[in-house]
């Protein structure tokens, strides 16, 4: 299984290229995101594995924004989350880790939960934020109202949003901010 994606930005103008594969029987989303941030250049590197239920295993992003260097490193041990080796109870049984620049990682749930067509599931995510690269919980309600389509709302739903995806659950247009770039 070797699929992958590239999105231009409508909110962080730019681009991201991702591409999900297995590896020693984990399954791994990597990418690399270049785009522009409060007028400084950003380009963040990234990689989320999890286990063969799509449960979050660890994850890492490194690159920078505009001066500033990134480097986070993530680990999940028994939805216990740590980042850069300091416990994070604040996100303590997540699940799904969220990066909050990149629509990649909306496929980990719709992976993991499997909804059938009018169905819908709410699940707590690790959200990693942009630009500050801090762990937050963020809950989130994913519904699935069609075969390609999904109504995800957070923060208690002050955000929704349809998401239209594609066979691999990859995020084909998230309105307003990450759309298919071919």
């Amino acid at each position: 299984m070797k699929q992958s994606i590239l999105w231009r930005g409508i909110y962080f103008k730019g681009h991201e290229a991702c591409r999900v594969y297995e590896l020693n029987n984990e399954l791994c989303l990597a990418g690399a995101a270049v785009f522009s941030s409060d007028k400084r250049p950003c380009r963040l590197s990234y990689l989320v594995v999890c286990d063969s239920s799509w449960n979050t295993l660890r994850g890492s992003v490194f690159g920078w924004v505009g001066d500033q260097d990134v480097n986070v490193e993530i680990t999940v041990d028994a939805q216990r989350w740590t980042m850069n080796g300091v416990t994070e109870p604040a996100v303590e049984g997540c699940i799904d880790l969220d990066l909050n620049f990149s629509p990649s990682t909306n496929l980990l749930p719709i992976r993991r939960l499997k909804l059938a067509i009018g169905e819908q599931a709410e699940v707590k995510a690790a959200w990693l934020r942009f630009p500050s690269f801090k762990l937050e919980l963020l809950s989130q309600v994913y519904t699935r109202l069609d075969e390609f389509r999904y109504r995800y709302s957070s923060a208690g739903g002050s955000f929704v949003c349809d998401l239209t995806v594609n066979e691999a659950g990859f995020v084909t247009d998230y309105p307003g901010l990450w759309e298919v770039a071919f």
